[in-house]
């Protein structure tokens, strides 16, 4: 008997602030810690809030482009990635208020599987349409370019 997956759920998360600069936060079952740097007061035991933010998109990437790529029968093997993010920092310097903080995203997805390009880029088509993290960054205006390509 197969198990019928919700549509749609609530997800509930806690944390705690254990000093000015470090969280700890619990969900599924994990804690995880979010902190700043030493050099910016915190203990550096994770990363810091915006560095998790924008991590969550490799995660994502790889989840759902692996997904993807099972259903469509194209094998991409394991990914690699390469991300370079423009990030305003003017707000979290508590200069002024910015609307985009990420500006730009610039993600390579490198396959290292038998598939052709051809079979990346339907991956890629796919994969665009269903991570909930790139669909965020789109709609908060960031500028995000996502380049799929087989390994050398």
């Amino acid at each position: 008997m197969a198990i019928r997956q919700k549509t749609e759920m609530t997800i509930k998360l806690s944390g705690r602030g254990t000093s000015h600069a470090r969280s700890e936060i619990d969900v599924d079952g994990l804690t995880t810690v979010i902190d700043e740097p030493v050099v910016r007061g915190g203990t550096g035991e994770g990363p810091s809030p915006t560095a998790t933010a924008y991590s969550a998109l490799i995660g994502c990437t790889n989840v759902i482009g692996t997904k993807c790529a099972e259903k469509l029968g194209v094998d991409i093997g394991a990914l690699t990635f390469d991300m370079e993010v423009d990030f305003d920092r003017r707000g979290v310097l508590l200069m002024e208020e910015v609307h985009v903080p990420f500006t730009a995203i610039r993600l390579t997805v490198t396959a290292h599987g038998s598939a052709s390009q051809a079979g990346i880029d339907q991956v890629a088509v796919e994969t665009e349409k269903f991570c909930p993290i790139a669909k965020l960054y789109e709609q908060a205006g960031t500028d995000l370019t996502v380049t799929w390509r087989k390994a050398d």
